[in-house]
């Protein structure tokens, strides 16, 4: 069983396929005036340390990846590695973030890089948190 899915990951990985999931109830977020506005009461995966959503569409201008960290604090983070372009994802029990790629660049949640092919941080995004709402300012 241990080899099968060490074989998976190789095969998402080199696809460039990503574990974090758009939210269940997509309409849980909006955009609007350069501000994403994500309701927690409508995102369980927000509930818990480490959970993450990915947000695209909706006329947003870059896909966000979205955390909520296990110092109880919530991150968000243009979802685009700055070497190849693939999406992120988290890394559970690790407060860092990592590229779905092979070349698994990895990302401290203030964007800097800690290990792999990118050279350039991560886009970081102001997250604050209005009466059960997350504000990203974009």
């Amino acid at each position: 069983m241990q080899r099968e899915t060490y074989q998976r990951n190789i095969f998402q990985r080199f696809l460039g396929i990503c574990y974090t999931k758009k939210p269940v109830d997509e309409g849980c977020w909006t955009y609007k005036n350069g501000k994403v506005i994500v309701d927690l009461s409508r995102a369980p995966e927000l509930g818990r340390p480490d959970g993450a959503v990915r947000l695209e569409g909706k006329g947003i201008p870059d896909r966000l990846l979205v955390i909520y960290g296990e110092d109880g604090e919530y991150y968000a983070f243009q979802n685009r590695c700055t070497h190849g372009k693939r999406r992120l994802d988290p890394v559970p029990g690790a407060n860092n973030v990592q590229c779905c790629s092979i070349g698994k660049s990895t990302f401290e949640y203030d964007g800097k890089v800690i290990s792999g092919s990118a050279k350039k941080k991560l886009t970081v995004y102001s997250v604050t948190v209005d009466e059960g709402k997350l504000v990203i300012a974009l």
